[in-house]
């Protein structure tokens, strides 16, 4: 399982899989829904698209694939990058998706004009392994990388806004924090420490350490 997405009103779940498909389970009933045959490589990222009744996949063929999970109609496929994608993101109320890579680029695609690329963005100098909008500013995300940095960005300008440094490997996962009021990021990383970044003032102001492997997921709860 490369990752997961849940709905935000049905109790399904997505699941991303190292040998090309999705599976779409009822977490309640802890029954297999749907299973999309995407492609023969792993997909390694899959997201709801709920507002539309899509899911968009990415995967190591290069590709992305919009999927319609009520008929399981493929709606979509395109090429998006030159290397493996790592990590889809929707936009929570505009038309768009965010696609990363190792091919260091990240990308943003509008379905409402037959997926047209609307901006690069570069920067990273390592695969970007994860992208995450802000869900208190959409028109920001962040971005993780094995570069070692997190930047943020924002969706009109190909330049990032800034970059957060303190990681001593690679960075796999990123996440908001929708809790409360306070403007914080967390982080996981090759280093096997969990950083919890202030993205307004632009520091770390904790760092978890109690782990003795690579950090590969992070979760506000």
């Amino acid at each position: 399982v490369k990752s997961v997405d849940l709905h935000p009103e049905e109790p399904w779940m997505l699941c991303s899989l190292y040998n090309g498909t999705v599976h779409m389970w009822n977490w309640q009933s802890q029954t297999l829904l749907k299973t999309f045959e995407v492609t023969e490589l792993p997909v390694r990222s899959s997201k709801f698209i709920a507002r539309k009744q899509w899911i968009v996949t990415g995967s190591d063929d290069l590709n992305v694939r919009v999927f319609n999970y009520n008929t399981m109609e493929k709606i979509k496929t395109f090429e998006a990058h030159s290397d493996y994608l790592r990590c889809v993101a929707v936009h929570p109320l505009l038309p768009y998706v965010v696609t990363c890579s190792d091919d260091m680029t990240i990308r943003l695609w509008d379905w409402e004009k037959n997926w047209e690329c609307k901006q690069t963005y570069e920067g990273h100098s390592h695969y970007v392994m994860q992208v995450v909008f802000n869900p208190k500013d959409p028109n920001t995300f962040a971005s993780a990388s094995l570069d070692r940095t997190i930047k943020v960005w924002g969706i009109n300008t190909s330049q990032p806004h800034f970059t957060l440094e303190g990681h001593e490997k690679g960075v796999n996962c990123i996440d908001y924090f929708t809790g409360g009021d306070k403007p914080f990021l967390i982080s996981g990383a090759d280093d096997s420490t969990v950083k919890v970044w202030d993205y307004q003032a632009r520091n770390c102001v904790q760092t978890l350490t109690d782990h003795t492997q690579n950090v590969s997921c992070v979760a506000f709860h």
